[in-house]
């Protein structure tokens, strides 16, 4: 019952919300479930008090004051074993989560079922994160997308940085080392 694929994508200025409400299928994405597709459970955690209620409302904030040149956000989107049903399915993810995403970092999953190929389940996980790491610093949403400020951190934004590499700049070769450590760390799980 090993399951692969796992894709990661970097999400750029502008692609937050829209996305966020394309998991969650809110908004104009709410069709996909008229469709015959499931949206079997969906989750978020670690927001700043300001959006602890409305996941969106933490991906819009990300739109707006992130750099117009950079992440809002992180995305995984893995298969999830047909074998599981609904509520191991979302065990899985929730064990994945705290695993990988732990209290570091904002996040938001869904799990979508749509209808594959060949007449079955298709289950898979989106799983988006913010790269801004969580550090008990209250902040309003514009500072919390500012630059970091190691000297002073109570005055910049949250740090970026996520994984063992946090912070640091990978050469494409060390970013896919890490992807398949990832991918490895899911097969074990699932």
């Amino acid at each position: 019952m090993a399951i692969a694929r796992l894709s990661m994508k970097v999400g750029k200025a502008g692609r937050a919300c829209p996305h966020a409400a394309y998991i969650v299928r809110e908004g104009q994405y709410a069709r996909h479930l008229s469709r015959g597709e499931k949206l079997e459970a969906c989750a978020a955690g670690n927001l700043p008090a300001w959006a602890e209620h409305d996941p969106l409302l933490f991906w819009q904030a990300a739109d707006a004051h992130e750099r117009s040149n950079g992440t809002t956000y992180r995305e995984m989107e893995i298969a999830l074993p047909r074998e599981l049903d609904i509520e191991q399915r979302a065990a899985l993810v929730r064990a994945f989560v705290a695993q990988e995403i732990g209290s570091r970092h904002a996040y938001q999953w869904a799990i979508h079922t749509p209808v594959a190929a060949d007449g079955q389940a298709q289950p898979h996980v989106h799983l988006m994160f913010s790269e801004r790491q969580v550090d008990g610093i209250e902040r309003d949403p514009e500072q919390y997308f500012r630059r970091y400020n190691a000297k002073s951190p109570e005055k910049g934004g949250a740090r970026k940085g996520y994984g063992p590499h946090a912070g640091q700049t990978l050469t494409r070769t060390e970013r896919a080392a890490d992807l398949k450590e990832l991918r490895g760390r899911w097969q074990e799980m699932a």
